[in-house]
């Protein structure tokens, strides 16, 4: 009798035992498999862009940079409209974390400068596209809305026109200029009977004095940039804004990590025929540029 009592007591705590170790590992079956499951699902969050904050806009340009891009400030006689023209006028914005911009106009008796500058600082929403890679499309958009030329280093396509190749605009396969075509902003270039740059110039209109070598050279076409920024371009256009006035815009764009810098620069002369110089525009653009862009630490 004992035996058969020992024997029964044994089966009956293996019984408990195997109950023990089914119920167990029913309890952490579920959290084993769920764990390698949310780590398969899981996706490291995008980094994040260098800046969090923009700068003072009309303070990032300091006073000798205006009185080279708007030389009519220094004639100013009375202080208190220079120290205005200095301040310039800050763009309207409701979040000066994420844009900002400043404005300048000197008026003089024989030109008219302005000089706009903002900043863009880029967010991206999306846990998958990083700040940078938002300012970088940010960045294309500008671009490839101010329509660039071409560079004069490469090749052109074959000379027989396509439906394609033909001008915005412009009927299917006629051979006028490509918007992008160099030429097309450059009137010797789309004559082939001119044999130099000095060639006058603008279709329509009165023989009016040469624009220069320098204004038709391919050197200061609107073009990109490789030494500021991560990435920029520049355009340059000339437009008439009466039957004999010209008045040219420089625009600079850059991006440095999720910031987008844009820049704008015109000049227009008030005496007739007058064309304000690219190159000497270019230069003193570029050059602001690129204090713009040492100050962000780009």
């Amino acid at each position: 009798m004992q035996r058969k009592a020992y024997a029964t007591g044994t089966a009956a705590l293996l019984a408990a035992l195997l109950a023990g170790c089914t119920s167990g590992s029913g309890n952490t079956g579920p959290t084993d498999d769920a764990n390698p499951g949310d780590t398969g699902r899981a996706t490291v969050a995008a980094q994040p862009g260098k800046y969090r904050t923009l700068p003072e806009p009309c303070g990032a340009v300091g006073h000798d940079a205006l009185d080279t891009l708007l030389p009519g400030i220094q004639r100013i006689t009375d202080p208190v409209q220079r120290d205005r023209a200095y301040q310039g006028e800050a763009a309207l914005t409701y979040d000066t974390d994420r844009k900002v911009g400043c404005r300048w106009k000197v008026d003089s008796a024989d030109v008219t400068d302005r000089l706009s500058v903002d900043f863009e600082r880029v967010v991206s929403y999306d846990n998958t596209v990083s700040d940078d890679d938002q300012a970088q499309r940010l960045f294309q958009e500008k671009q490839a809305a101010a329509d660039l030329p071409a560079p004069s280093g490469v090749t052109a396509p074959p000379a027989t026109p396509t439906p394609t190749a033909s001008a915005k605009g412009s009927p299917s396969g006629s051979a006028s200029p490509s918007a992008k075509d160099p030429s097309a902003k450059d009137p010797s270039a789309a004559n082939p009977s001119a044999d130099s740059p000095s060639s006058s110039a603008t279709s329509g209109s009165s023989p009016a004095t040469p624009s220069g070598s320098a204004d038709d050279s391919a050197e200061l076409q609107p073009r990109t940039l490789s030494d500021l920024g991560d990435e920029a371009y520049l355009d340059d256009q000339l437009s008439s804004s009466g039957p004999t006035v010209e008045q040219r815009t420089v625009t600079v764009v850059f991006r440095t990590s999720n910031v987008v810098v844009t820049l704008q620069y015109e000049e227009q002369p008030t005496a007739i025929g007058t064309v304000p110089d690219s190159k000497e525009m270019q230069d003193r653009a570029r050059d602001l540029a690129a204090r713009l862009d040492d100050a962000l630490g780009g």
